[in-house]
């Protein structure tokens, strides 16, 4: 009796011991999986921002997204199931490896014959499989792509009725995507009965032997019985590996991308020293630049111009001429391909960029608010702005008024999408950022481009103001909006063609005064 008791109390121990691991190993495995997802989330956030705008250029925002989500999301789930499997896997497979050693040492080494030939098995099975795994991770990047682009533009898609265009599209994508998905899962379903046929085969073998180890009295019957209990635990492990294999593979897929993404080139950093640029006057000169978006074939091909501080600098030409690729250049989003760049005598290579930009003001012709209150939207350019100081520059971007008109003023919210506020009155606080951000250099592509005529008056005297003491380089199609610049570059195929002021480039006659004469034929 007492015996049975000691049994008993082992048994009930155990037990405590074997759930007090279960938890240790939960709570364990939570962590890590946790702990390395927040950080390769925080590592691709860090990424993004020094990746060069070149890498945005030839990806579209939903596969980039589709990194942070689907991969990120795909290895979490599946590293904490996996591994812990994997973990309870192994250490059941070496207790039950002693105990069968321990009853015969023959019979075990049978059983041990079916592991390498179930590798081997195994790993042509994912050699073939792995690729379509990969392929699969690659297209749900693609097909996120799509939804996004589509759905980021779905006012046009219904204006032109090319919803069935993009369905079909989408069903390309979605096709492809399903291939992928049903050869990596139809490949990798294979393991589980392979490796099962592999056990059956051991199984009987053990069996075999064990008879014949009985006849000639070596082991007991009981013996026998007992280690085809435990071969049947032996191989149990295998199997559920086996099983979870697609899920591992997955993993690794998406590990891969992840990593991918992460091992991307940066820009690159030429700064040679910190250059205070508080000292600076936005003195601007291009010397001989020469750039391209594919090395191959150059768009600007021997740009020149000197710019003095306080100047307006109007920078006009057709559609393709350079004029937008040229301020790019000036604030460092890509870096000429051939001679150089230079504000107030340093190269803008040897500026830090995060330094350089601190000189520059830009308002682009396509508008970004955030979703967050109008002040926020307006001190995104300074984040330690007073309320003053927002207002202020609200007015000079004659946007206070509509401001005031909102439910909760400053605080009123603006959604992401921005659909509760006008085209116009989205330029118009971006504009009142820049004002606030006071900077040394503006940039203004066709920053008027979504105002009404009564609006844009107000907007280029606010303008005129701001520009005064500042060096501005303004991109502008309509040539009205640009007579009284300093200086008007005339661009056509990478070149300056003429410059000087509008009435001296009236007077020659040429490539301008077509273009600006042809906009009144228009009309």
């Amino acid at each position: 009796m007492e015996k049975s008791d000691g049994i008993a109390l082992t048994l009930i121990v155990l037990y405590i011991i074997s759930a007090l691991f279960s938890f240790v190993q939960g709570f364990t495995m939570t962590t890590v999986t946790q702990k390395i997802t927040y950080k390769l989330r925080n590592d691709i956030a860090i990424k993004i921002n020094k990746l060069p705008m070149k890498y945005f250029d030839k990806k579209t925002n939903g596969e980039v997204l589709s990194v942070i989500t689907n991969d990120i999301d795909t290895l979490s789930m599946n590293l904490n199931q996996s591994i812990t499997q994997i973990i309870t896997s192994i250490c059941t497979i070496i207790g039950i490896l002693v105990m069968m050693l321990s009853i015969s040492w023959q019979m075990t080494l049978i059983s041990l014959v079916i592991l390498p030939i179930a590798g081997i098995l195994v790993k042509m099975i994912v050699g073939r499989s792995q690729k379509y795994f990969v392929k699969q991770q690659d297209y749900l990047g693609h097909v996120n792509g799509q939804v996004e682009e589509i759905y980021g533009g779905l006012n046009i898609v219904k204006v032109f009725n090319a919803e069935e265009k993009v369905t079909k599209d989408f069903e390309k994508a979605n096709n492809e995507l399903y291939k992928s998905a049903w050869k990596s899962q139809f490949l990798s379903g294979l393991m589980h009965p392979v490796v099962n046929f592999i056990s059956n085969i051991g199984y009987v073998g053990v069996a075999v032997a064990g008879g014949y180890l009985a006849i000639n009295g070596t082991i007991t019957v009981g013996n026998i019985q007992s280690f085809i209990q435990y071969n049947k635990q032996f191989t149990q492990p295998i199997n559920q590996i086996a099983q979870i294999s697609s899920m591992l593979q997955s993993m690794v897929a998406a590990a891969e991308r992840i990593f991918e993404f992460l091992e991307e080139k940066e820009e690159v950093i030429t700064a040679k020293g910190n250059i205070d640029t508080s000292k600076l006057e936005g003195n601007v000169e291009f010397k001989h630049v020469k750039f391209g978006y594919d090395e191959n074939k150059m768009i600007i091909n021997d740009f020149n111009a000197d710019v003095k501080e306080g100047q307006k600098i109007a920078i006009v030409g057709p559609t393709g001429a350079g004029k937008t690729t040229m301020v790019k250049l000036l604030m460092r989003f890509y870096d000429v391909n051939d001679g150089e760049i230079d504000v107030d005598g340093h190269n803008v290579k040897d500026f830090d960029r995060g330094e350089l930009r601190k000189m520059f003001g830009m308002v682009l012709q396509d508008t970004w608010l955030f979703g967050g209150t109008v002040k926020d939207n307006i001190k995104y350019s300074k984040e330690d702005a007073t309320d003053t100081e927002v207002v202020e520059a609200a007015k000079a971007a004659h946007v206070h008024h509509f401001i005031k008109t909102l439910p909760n003023g400053y605080h009123s919210l603006i959604n992401e999408e921005s659909t509760n506020i006008s085209a116009g009155q989205k330029q118009l606080l971006t504009i009142a950022r820049v004002i606030l951000a006071d900077p040394k250099i503006l940039i203004l592509d066709e920053a008027t481009s979504s105002i009404d005529t009564r609006t844009e008056i107000q907007i280029q005297s606010a303008m005129d103001n701001l520009m005064k003491g500042r060096t501005s380089f303004i991109i502008a199609h309509r040539l009205s909006t640009i007579k009284n610049a300093d200086l008007i570059l005339v661009m056509n195929h990478g070149d300056i063609v003429e410059q000087g002021t509008h009435e001296k480039l009236l007077e020659k006659n040429g490539f301008y005064a077509d273009l600006y004469n042809s906009q009144f034929d228009e009309l």
